[in-house]
């Protein structure tokens, strides 16, 4: 694609028609921008539209495409090719940071992004002098410039606080302090004088505001890992100034909408941070600092107001002060019992209150509610923050504020008996107050796991909680339902079982709740409750103690699903899945309806999947429901089979991405549960399998590798005989896995498969061409895991066809090949391979070869006897070899690139391990023991006098053990 008008013509067509609500012209367009993106100069075009083009939507929708493109393109994967050319990647990093800098805010927040995911990458490496471009800069003196240099910095140092130390990174930042850190500085005390110059400007100081907020945020990524020297010797300029804007208070600075945070609020929120930061790592530093921001945050909480525009100043200060108060070093600043009661009464207290904005988030934003009560995500609340705080204090002064707040909690409980549909409010403070204090360590897994002994949660949960739940009207008072559910799923290490035995009936009645958030809690509770540990590690609540409740929580469960809001509601589904893993064969009587309502909704969220947890629980449900009814009654195989295969195709036909390899796994299952036949319904998808389009995607690879094992092991037979011409294209699927680092264990996995199931007849004439693949890729890159997959086929070829025609084979490809393979390859690598079956598979192979190969007996290979023995003594005593080459970088991780649906493996699609040799060789020792018996037999004298010359004495001791177990001698 040249840089030519008639292209940037066309691309703008097509950018425009991305942009249409109807999917008729908005699919093909994005399938056309798909197709070419892989040509030369299509990343430039996008760049000079955006640079050129009249029409502001084109240039916002080019700059999202191109991020788009970066993001998907940009990182060379091993083994796939890259997929931009090296010119465009010179040319995008030539131009890209001016270009980003002379664009409009909008344009450069894309451009800065993608310059973060290349820097990512190539730097500093690959583009060393990105730095020296950024803080050249500074110097311009335009804000608007600078504010696209501090984003993009931003973006490019924020991974420096969750990376994990290494030389590497230490380096990298080394590199950036050096270059930025002066600089940085010198622009923050600029700016801060530039902002009292302007102390009337509104206009100017927003955009200043932006810069410091920019350079906070710098400071704490720059500062996160360690206190670098630079930071420590001017730390006089960044605490002073940072101590100055939070005391600071511009009426021209605040804004008068209640929701948004303005540029005041965010600013001081984040020196919070910075501040907490450097108390909690470096605090003998930061200690002539420190009284004086704890006084400012101190006098910020105690001023600031109830509205949610400080509700992140508000936690972020809260937070604060909970990282101080559990230093032992900054005990004496709390020991004062009116600092506590302070403390508790005017900071932790309000901050507790159920406000009008967390109602109506209760009400009309329900997701969002439960992903900030129930899995504490990272929006932080200021409730969230007053927990901690009470944390903390109880670190070092547990009792003095439990004292404090059992009179709070008392006095809620007693205003809200007064007039509980006026005051509920309080009710729900109390209980909140309860478990921030009762809870001093938490894991989502397990709940709480360290309670406080001063506060009694048994007695708390019969009179408060449990009457909320009791009472018939599911509906009433939703947010102190909501508090009393989450308390038994919080405490449910704490309560005794009886107390949640007592519970699950009324958790279920629960499921009908019209709130989301209520129902949600139910079935997320029920969830943990079936999840918990009883003795001998059995469930704690066991199916017998479920039975009399089985159908009417199926009956809730299913119906919860229908209620608005709650359609793929994960919490249900994930509820769903673990009491049809509890309850077993209970569900039995209940699977036909199931089936149909699980079918239903499969069909439902195919059309457009957008909740990935919604749909790996669905699928689990689903194997659960195969599994348990064909256990009890393999022949209900068939009735599955016909309730799923028309959804299945459906899903196919459309190429629906998300569900394709969770297709595959319940497939396989449904076919491995047939015993030792292919109904056609599965031939006739066979060839389909095996288009070269689904092996593309990196999620398809086990599952389909899988599916075809469970084809050739049911079925080999019916493929030779009906298919025959497809065992190329099978043999073609294990060429492409295995010239794949990542990919070579499940090309293995498929042609194990071929060898242990297929008539031989039906592979002869490929079988050489098998092997000379395999050693070109041994010449090319031999890798620890390929080698380990590699001893295993060889060995197990040697069980299939023989040990001699293993030789025959390996010498027909060059001669003396056998003996190589054995010197260089078997001998001195056996001991890594790992895996009860694996091990047993490659000691029968060389046992064989030992035992059954008469060349190893009179030829130029008898030299190699006693080594290959030695090394299989070594392979049942010694440990094993687990070490790994340096220069073998860790290429099994799979990293999928960019938006590729990843491989999620369903747990309970599993699949049985199975032994290939299992009919025939129980305990290989022995099995080694009876074959040298037998071939000492046939040549007396041979096998002593071979083991006496050579074999060392400590593998001779181990051998004559295993001739000793199985009872016999050497002649």
């Amino acid at each position: 694609m040249e840089l030519s008008d008639a292209n940037l013509q066309t691309l703008t067509e097509y950018l425009k028609k991305t942009l249409d609500p109807d999917p008729a012209i908005r699919r093909p367009a994005e399938k056309f921008l798909e197709s070419v993106e892989g040509n030369q100069n299509y990343p430039l075009l996008l760049l000079t539209l955006l640079e050129k083009s009249q029409e502001n939507v084109i240039k916002v929708c080019a700059s999202v495409t191109f991020k788009n493109y970066i993001k998907r393109n940009w990182r060379i994967v091993e083994d796939e090719p890259n997929k931009i050319c090296e010119a465009d990647r010179i040319a995008i990093k030539a131009n890209i940071v001016p270009l980003m800098l002379s664009s409009p805010e909008q344009i450069q927040k894309q451009l800065s992004d993608a310059i973060s995911i290349i820097g990512r990458e190539d730097f500093p490496q690959k583009w060393p002098d990105l730095l020296t471009e950024m803080v050249n800069r500074f110097q311009s003196g335009d804000f608007h410039v600078i504010n696209g240099v501090l984003r993009t910095a931003h973006s490019l140092f924020k991974r420096y606080r969750h990376e994990f130390k290494s030389n590497e990174l230490w380096t990298e930042i080394k590199l950036v302090l050096d270059a930025f850190a002066l600089p940085l500085t010198n622009l923050f005390k600029a700016t801060i004088e530039l902002c009292s110059t302007h102390a009337n400007d509104a206009s100017a100081l927003k955009v200043l505001f932006s810069s410091l907020i920019l350079i906070a945020k710098l400071f704490y990524s720059l500062n996160f890992q360690d206190l670098p020297e630079f930071f420590e010797d001017n730390m006089e300029t960044w605490m002073t100034n940072f101590h100055t804007l939070l005391t600071l208070d511009n009426k021209l600075l605040q804004t008068d909408d209640e929701e948004e945070a303005g540029l005041l609020e965010l600013l001081k929120s984040q020196i919070c941070d910075n501040a907490a930061l450097y108390a909690q790592k470096y605090d003998e530093e930061f200690q002539p600092y420190l009284p004086r921001f704890v006084t400012a945050i101190w006098n910020l909480l105690v001023t600031t107001g109830q509205e949610v525009k400080y509700d992140l100043l508000v936690s972020n200060a809260i937070q604060f002060l909970a990282s101080v108060c559990e230093r032992p070093h900054y005990k004496h600043l709390f020991e004062d019992q009116n600092t506590l009661t302070s403390i508790c009464e005017k900071v932790i207290v309000p901050n507790m209150e159920f406000r009008a904005a967390d109602e109506e988030a209760f009400e009309d934003n329900s997701e969002e509610y439960i992903r900030r009560d129930l899995e504490g995500s990272d929006i932080d609340t200021r409730r969230r923050a007053a927990c901690d705080l009470v944390r903390g204090l109880c670190k070092f002064f547990e009792g003095p504020v439990t004292g404090i707040f059992s009179g709070y909690v008392n006095s809620m409980l007693q205003e809200y008996a007064k007039n509980p549909s006026i005051n509920w409010k309080h009710k729900d403070a109390a209980i909140y107050l309860v478990t921030s204090l009762a809870s001093k360590a938490q894991t989502q897994k397990h709940g709480i796991t360290q309670a406080n002994e001063l506060v009694n949660l048994t007695e708390f949960f019969v009179n408060h909680i449990q009457p909320d739940l009791k009472s018939a009207n599911v509906n009433e008072f939703p947010v102190l339902k909501a508090d009393g559910i989450k308390y038994i799923m919080i405490f449910r290490n704490q309560v005794p079982k009886e107390q949640l035995l007592v519970s699950i009936p009324l958790l279920i009645n629960h499921l009908q709740a019209e709130s989301i958030v209520v129902h949600t809690y139910a079935a997320h509770a029920l969830e943990r409750l079936f999840t918990m540990r009883g003795t001998n590690n059995t469930t704690l609540i066991t199916n017998t103690e479920m039975a009399p409740f089985v159908e009417v929580l199926l009956t809730n469960l299913f119906k919860a699903l229908t209620f608005p809001g709650s359609s793929e509601n994960e919490y249900i589904m994930k509820a769903i899945m673990r009491s049809f893993s509890l309850l077993q064969e209970a569900i039995i009587p209940y699977i036909p309806s199931v089936i149909t309502q699980l079918t239903q909704k499969l069909l439902a969220v195919s059309k457009n999947p957008s909740k990935p947890h919604f749909n790996h629980y669905m699928f689990e449900s689903i194997c659960l429901s195969v599994r348990i009814t064909c256990k009890a009654n393999p022949d209900a195989v068939g009735s599955f089979e016909e309730a799923l295969f028309m959804v299945f195709t459906e899903i196919l036909q459309n190429d629906v991405q998300e569900f394709i390899p969770y297709v595959f796994q319940v497939m396989s299952l449904l076919l491995e549960m047939h015993k030792n036949e292919i109904p056609s319904s599965y031939m006739a998808l066979f060839p389909h399998l095996l288009q070269p389009v689904l092996w593309e995607r990196t999620g398809n690879i086990p599952p389909l590798v899988r599916l075809l094992q469970a084809y050739l092991e049911r079925g080999a037979s019916t493929i030779a005989s009906a298919a025959a011409d497809k065992i190329p294209g099978l043999l073609g699927v294990f060429q492409k896995l295995i010239a794949s680092k990542a990919n070579d264990h499940q090309g293995f996995y498929l042609l194990n498969s071929i060898i242990e199931h297929m008539p031989p007849e039906s592979v002869d004439q490929y079988r050489k061409q098998i092997f000379i693949l395999l050693f070109q890729r041994l010449q090319n890159s031999k890798t620890t895991k390929f080698i380990k997959s590699f001893l295993v086929f060889v060995n197990l070829y040697c069980i299939k066809y023989g040990a001699l025609a293993l030789q025959e084979i390996f010498d027909s490809i060059q001669p003396k090949m056998f003996g190589m393979v054995l010197e260089k390859i078997i001998i001195p690598e056996i001991q890594k391979v790992s895996g009860q079956v694996e091990k047993k598979i490659c000691a029968v192979g060389i046992t064989k070869i030992l035992t059954e190969c008469p060349p190893m007996m009179d030829t130029e290979y008898t030299k190699l006897w006693t080594p290959l023995l030695q090394a299989l003594i070594g392979l049942f005593e010694l440990p094993e070899d687990d070490t790994i080459p340096d220069e073998e970088h860790f290429i099994d991780i799979e990293d999928a690139p960019g938006y590729q649906t990843a491989f999620s493996q369903l747990a309970f699609a599993g699949k049985k391990e199975h032994d290939p040799v299992g009919q025939m060789v129980n305990n290989p020792k022995i099995h080694l023991a009876q074959s040298l018996h037998k071939l000492s037999t046939a040549c007396p004298g041979r096998v002593p006098s071979m083991l006496s010359t050579s074999l060392n004495t400590e593998a001779l001791q181990y051998l004559q053990g295993y001739l000793q177990a199985a009872s016999v001698t050497l002649l």
